[in-house]
This record gives C-alpha cells, structure tokens and sequence, in this order.
C-alpha cells in the first residue's frame, strides 16, 4: 500500500504572497521533479493564485477558504484524515492540536513567543497571539520538527523547552529565478510599471518593529545629511501612509524627497527588483532565516545585514554586518556602498559563492528522510 503524505501549505495560492508562502511554493515545486515511492497531496485553501498544478506523484487538494484557526484546526485535519494519510506536515509553524495523525511540523521561528512582539498590524498580533497558543502544543505533540537555522534551534530548544534530536535543520534553498539577468529592455519595462529611479537602495518594510523599518529609516537619514546628491531608497512591503506617519513621528520629513514606496512588487518583479538595487539594506531584529538575503546574494546584489540572530549563519562572509540598534552603523554602511565600486564587487562575488549552500534539492531530500524515518518508526 503506498504512503499518503499530506502537506498543509493553506496560504499558497493567495494572490499576494511572503516569505513562508513563498519557501513553500518553491520546495513544493522542487519535489514535483523529485522521484519518489510517496505520493504527495498538498492541503491547500481555495484562492485567486493558482501557482501549482497536479504532477504524477503530487495532487493538490482545494479546501474551501475559512477563518484561519477553524480551516487548520478542524476542516484540514478532517480531509487529511478522510485522504487516509500516513502522516500529515504542516509547513508554516502552527498545526492542528487534535488530530491523531503523525505529525512534522516547520517551525520557522519562535519570535512571537516574545510577549513584546505585538507591535504589528492587528492581523499580524492576531497572529502571533494565536501561535503562542498553538506552538507550545503541536511543538510537544509532533513527531518531529523541521526548522531553517541552527539559530532557530536553539531558540526553540530555549523556549519551547524541546529536545535537540526531535529538531532537523534545513536550510531554505534559492530558486533559479534569481539570477543575474542584466536584460536591459525589461529593466525599462520595470521601472515604469513601479515608478521608481534607477538609482536606488532596498529595504522591505514591515509594521512589525523586529523588521527594523525605523532603523533603516534613521540610517539612511544620516547618509543623506552626508551627501549632495544621495540616492533613492525604495522601500517595498508596506503601507505608504505606514512610512510617512513613521516619518512624522520622528521627525524625518526632510528624506521623504528621496523614497520611494511600490507597496507590493510582484514575485516575478523580484529578480530585476533585486539585480538593479545598489544595496539590499536588511538589520532586522530577528529573522529565522532571511530569504530575500540569500535571494539578493544569487542576484549578484551586495547586503547589509544584522550581526545577531540567524542573519550572520545564513549571510556568511558575503555582506556588511552591523549592529541593527545602531542607526550610524547602518547609515555609514550604505555609505560604503554607494561610494566603493571595489567593495561592492568583491560582496557580489562572495554573496554568489554563499548562495551555493542553498537549494532547494537538498531541502527535498532532507525532508524525505525525515518523513521516511517517521513512517519506518510506525510500521
């Protein structure tokens, strides 16, 4: 009898999609070229982007959209079940708490357990309050748990009080979307459909203060008391009205002339957005693993980054490391990257040597096991 897995992806085909939605489309793709005596059924809730197709071992099964807690707590877990699953992964760190199936789940990281993290939207601390119920839970209950960094380990053996063997860490892998393209007539296309210059530093914005926004914000401030004629900074992922009332608020009105604020840019606008980007500005505050860093990196795009948490494991040598509580630090880092060609050079050729450790075969391969070791375990 053949091994049904069931792969919980519920967000995977919203229009607009993130970082775990994201990780989730691209291994979930990588495993459709996967041979393999598993057969797959990819849990998913009914929506407007429909990014992946039934394959020969991987069929997609559409539930129909509820609120979140009730369409992952109760309605998956009982299509799961009727599909007569072997076992069930959850890819995005929460997971039903009652189902009797054998359980994986990918915990990400454990930054909303922090009781400080509420700063976000109200969606967004809906959220975490939700995982903090949820994660303590299904942590314990899983067979076993698959994590993104050495980093996010530890922290969650630390807060959730879990054994090192019942943890796995595999890395997220680059997709070969992000390259260096260098093709000039969509670079043209690209910036008239954002409208943004073709001079220009990066950041992705969030309302969550972990993301640093604030930080980038009084950096860049600095570089530009520095320099007559600095560069733009784009600043994408967020509210516009967002960032002005952060201008506002701390008296930053004085390099509102210089962003430039596309609140969204399409997942096939990533790469150009990536590859003409002088810099990729990224001191988060805590980040699990950081794909848009290693996804810059494989775009030839030099990044500044944080020297704590996750960020200095999956950066490596191959960007500027700062202290993100530092807004000089962060403001004299851009400033080296605008003014030192050579500098900029040499973080382009380690960032594409980094890249090399991350990919999405491996991150296949390293799941099958640990599915394989649990359904050996059940016999």
């Amino acid at each position: 009898m053949m091994n049904i897995i069931c792969i919980e992806t519920q967000r995977l085909f919203r229009k607009r999609k993130y970082g775990m939605e994201v990780a989730a489309l691209h291994w979930l793709q990588q495993l459709q070229k996967t041979k393999s005596t598993l057969q797959f059924k990819i849990l998913v809730k009914a929506g407007e982007d429909e990014c992946l197709q039934n394959s020969e071992n991987v069929s997609i099964i559409k539930i129909p959209a509820k609120p979140y807690p009730v369409w992952e707590q109760f309605i998956m877990p009982g299509v799961a079940k009727k599909l007569k699953a072997s076992l069930l992964h959850c890819t995005s760190n929460t997971a039903p708490v009652f189902t009797k199936l054998p359980l994986v789940v990918t915990i990400h990281d454990v930054i909303y357990m922090n009781k400080n993290e509420y700063s976000g939207s109200a969606y967004q601390n809906f959220g975490n309050k939700y995982r903090r119920l949820i994660v303590p839970r299904i942590a314990r209950k899983a067979k076993a748990i698959i994590t993104v960094s050495q980093f996010s380990k530890q922290e969650i053996m630390k807060a959730l009080h879990i054994p090192e063997q019942k943890i796995t860490v595999i890395y997220n892998g680059v997709n070969p979307q992000f390259k260096i393209a260098g093709n000039a007539s969509k670079n043209n296309s690209f910036f008239d459909k954002y409208q943004i210059p073709k001079n220009y530093l990066l950041h992705f914005g969030n309302t969550a203060t972990r993301k640093n926004t604030l930080g980038v914000l009084l950096g860049f401030k600095k570089y530009v008391a520095e320099n007559e004629n600095p560069v733009s900074l784009v600043i994408s992922g967020c509210r516009k009205e967002v960032i002005l009332d952060l201008l506002l608020q701390h008296n930053l009105q004085q390099i509102q002339a210089y962003l430039h604020l596309p609140e969204y840019i399409q997942q096939e606008d990533l790469p150009l957005l990536y590859e003409n980007a002088i810099a990729f500005v990224c001191p988060s505050f805590s980040e699990g693993f950081g794909m848009p860093v290693i996804e810059c990196m494989a775009c030839g795009t030099p990044v500044i980054t944080s020297n704590i948490t996750s960020l200095p494991e999956i950066a490596g040598n191959a960007a500027i490391l700062v202290d993100p509580y530092n807004h000089a630090e962060i403001g004299n880092a851009i400033q080296q990257l605008v003014t030192q060609p050579e500098l900029v050079e040499r973080l382009k050729l380690l960032g594409l040597q980094n890249v090399k450790r991350f990919n999405w075969e491996n991150t296949v391969a390293e799941t099958l096991k640990v599915y394989q070791s649990i359904l050996n375990e059940n016999k």
